[in-house]
């Protein structure tokens, strides 16, 4: 879209209470260069005027950084799951549909609340235990070569576009989709977080873990910061096969 376009439509589904039915409502806006979908719901905040010229609510919505690293702008845009702050107007169809992601619970308008994926990462122990009572001194060494991957998995910013893009996160399964699966392979590649390797690994095969995946390769291809999902998923598919046999054998590990 040129500078001649001289205004910017968007359609908004909109909900003012989570329970209530969702509706649209479009607005028009001035065309500015080098528009981002955030500057253009800021400027509908501001005034909150629809296209039928009628006074209306501001437009509510999560964000933060506003450089595509807190992933709290997470919103459907055009029909595809994507970060609203990198989304330009001028790379978008017009008329711009904003919807809320619909895998996470609707809050109001385009908020949602992903309490779902946190608690998951809870449930796999997705951190490195160390209590921070007294001082450790520097950290185990990693292998550059496992640093540099391990590095690409650290990136994931539970935005929760790959959940929303996975045909397999919905209301009738419990998969807790690629983000959590790709901490764990992150996690236990820590040389102190591998105390916890066979902890994870269980519970990644427990009730909705990894054997949920249907490797529709949805999340890898949605994801803003170019993760390898489905190389993690591939890892845990691997070191879960692992871990079931040592679970029924014994591990070498084991106290004896």
């Amino acid at each position: 879209m040129g500078e001649a376009a001289k205004t910017v439509i968007f359609e908004i589904e909109r909900r003012d209470k989570p329970e209530d039915k969702p509706y649209w409502e479009k607005f028009e806006l001035p065309y500015r260069t080098n528009m981002n979908v955030i500057s253009a719901l800021m400027e509908i905040r501001r005034n909150p005027i629809n296209a039928e010229g009628g006074k209306t609510t501001p437009v509510v919505w999560d964000m933060n950084c506003l450089e595509e690293v807190c992933g709290a702008c997470s919103m459907v845009i055009n029909g595809k799951a994507r970060q609203s702050c990198t989304a330009l107007v001028d790379q978008l169809e017009q008329p711009i549909r904003l919807q809320p992601m619909k895998t996470f619970p609707v809050v109001r308008d385009l908020i949602v609340d992903r309490s779902q994926m946190f608690d998951t990462l809870k449930k796999l122990k997705a951190w490195i235990p160390i209590d921070g009572t007294h001082d450790l001194g520097e950290g185990p060494r990693m292998p550059e070569r496992k640093r540099q991957w391990a590095y690409e998995l650290s990136k994931c910013m539970t935005c929760g576009v790959c959940l929303e893009a996975c045909p397999n996160v919905n209301d009738k399964t419990d998969f807790i989709g690629a983000a959590p699966i790709s901490q764990v392979r992150l996690m236990n590649a820590h040389p102190t977080g591998a105390m916890n390797k066979d902890e994870r690994l269980t519970l990644l095969m427990g009730p909705g873990g990894i054997q949920e995946c249907g490797m529709a390769q949805n999340c890898v291809e949605s994801c803003p910061k170019g993760i390898p999902l489905t190389t993690s998923i591939s890892a845990m598919n691997r070191d879960t096969t692992v871990q079931m046999f040592r679970n029924f054998f014994g591990s070498d590990n084991m106290v004896r």
